[in-house]
């Protein structure tokens, strides 16, 4: 079912990773992107006045270009980016999980979707990576000829 797979920790750790690596992408492109995310976890810093905070809807489009996308970086597992809200350019620091980004979007293009509803913290701790795991999975797929097209 779908649901097994999209509430899965190992696909929001596939997803999140995904994005990540498509961000960072674009950041050497210098490509201008936009990101569609949840706002109930995006954070400013400042906070903005309420009269702007009541405009943004369950869903919001950040379009990251120009000063804002200068500014954009990466910190664990957050996409950080100043902008500037309302009429009167309220500057605020953007805080946005990675996972909460549903869609990456590029000439009101979606070129990435983000389907992960997983809801627990997806920092790997060291003891958490299963060696044996990985090594067992190696000798599987390697245990199969068909395989062999796959590696250099």
């Amino acid at each position: 079912m779908l649901e097994n797979v999209i509430e899965d920790r190992d696909f929001a750790l596939f997803m999140q990773k995904s994005i990540q690596e498509l961000i960072v992408l674009f950041f050497e492109k210098e490509q201008n992107f936009g990101i569609l995310c949840k706002i109930e976890d995006v954070s400013f810093e400042p906070e903005l006045p309420p009269s702007i905070v009541e405009e943004f809807r369950a869903l919001t489009l950040f379009f990251l270009a120009g000063y804002t996308f200068e500014t954009a970086r990466i910190e664990d597992d957050i996409l950080i980016f100043e902008a500037g809200f309302g009429s009167e350019n309220i500057g605020s620091v953007v805080s946005v999980p990675l996972l909460s980004i549903m869609q990456v979007i590029v000439d009101e293009t979606p070129v990435f979707i983000n389907l992960s509803t997983y809801k627990e913290d997806l920092r790997v701790k060291p003891q958490e990576i299963d060696e044996s795991g990985v090594k067992t999975s190696m000798a599987s797929f390697l245990s199969n000829p068909e395989n062999s097209k796959f590696l250099k």
